[in-house]
């Protein structure tokens, strides 16, 4: 079953003043039982009601009323979403909690309704339905699409080159060898038994991953990596740098959406658009992206 578990307000809560270091770290240390646990599966802390707004409902009239609110009692200060397997498991996980607050306080626990609990027979198959689809839709607004980048026995080599060329951080590298799992006979090409079988690296933002793959035989066609960065200055270095031993497809220059605008393939075959965005005053740190 889920539950969501409100940590109540109080007086100090409300006037905006944080928990002292100790219960900040006592929290931390709960929330890590209950993610080890399986038991959490969201949880926030709300800023007081003076930060809030509430919206009154009366027929079709709308009104809006700011914090802060006076019933101190009925405020929230904070929750969690957890996943249970009965009230009285949720009831024992919160007497371990640490007193959130730094007087006094109270956490409430709250079942979830099911599909189950608002109707019978086939309005509650529909009803089920309906969840289910809208659940499958959030799940797909919230994956993640990541480039893995195949390099025919020069990953090594190839991460080498970008940790230098625009400061990419390695941070795992597992070599054929070191699998936990053999690898099935004849599935690599000879000499490949110490390569590299999986690497994720970050460039600015976002995750990448790369192998050798099995063999030597490799194609990067169809598609390219978009870099964009917060100067023109940057730019001119992280082109020339990616353009070392590569071949420069389109010079830098200047385009309907960009004041700095190239296309670069390096020396892997990996194609790059190296790009300034037209307002880089909204670009703090350089990120990528896949472009087909």
């Amino acid at each position: 079953m889920k539950v969501i578990v409100f940590v109540k307000a109080t007086k100090s809560s409300e006037a905006g003043k944080m928990p002292d270091e100790k219960r900040l770290s006592d929290m931390g240390r709960f929330n890590q039982e209950l993610v080890k646990a399986g038991i959490m599966k969201a949880g926030e802390g709300l800023k007081p009601s003076s930060q809030g707004v509430r919206v009154h409902f009366s027929g079709s009239d709308r009104s809006v009323t700011d914090g802060p609110f006076a019933e101190t009692k009925e405020l929230v200060a904070g929750y969690w979403l957890w996943e249970v397997a009965s009230m009285q498991e949720a009831i024992d996980w919160v007497k371990r909690c640490p007193n959130p607050m730094n007087e006094d306080s109270d956490i409430e626990i709250r079942p979830l309704f099911t599909m189950e609990d608002f109707a019978e027979g086939d309005l509650a198959i529909d009803l089920s339905e309906q969840e289910g689809s809208l659940r499958e839709k959030i799940a797909m607004q919230q994956m993640d699409v990541q480039s893995y980048l195949f390099f025919g026995g020069r990953c090594e080599e190839a991460l080498a080159f970008y940790e230098q060329a625009i400061g990419a951080n390695v941070l795992l590298k597992m070599r054929f060898s070191e699998s936990p799992d053999p690898v099935p006979e004849g599935m690599l090409q000879p000499g490949f038994e110490d390569k590299v079988m999986h690497a994720s690296f970050k460039v600015g933002k976002m995750m990448l991953m790369a192998s050798d793959g099995c063999g030597d035989a490799t194609s990067h066609e169809g598609f390219r990596l978009a870099l964009s960065v917060e100067s023109e200055a940057v730019c001119d270095r992280v082109f020339a740098a990616l353009s070392e031993g590569g071949i420069v497809d389109m010079p830098l220059e200047k385009t309907f959406w960009s004041p700095r605008y190239g296309m670069v393939t390096d020396k892997f075959g990996i194609g790059w658009m190296v790009m300034v965005p037209e307002d880089s005053s909204r670009q703090q740190t350089a990120t990528i992206e896949v472009v087909k």
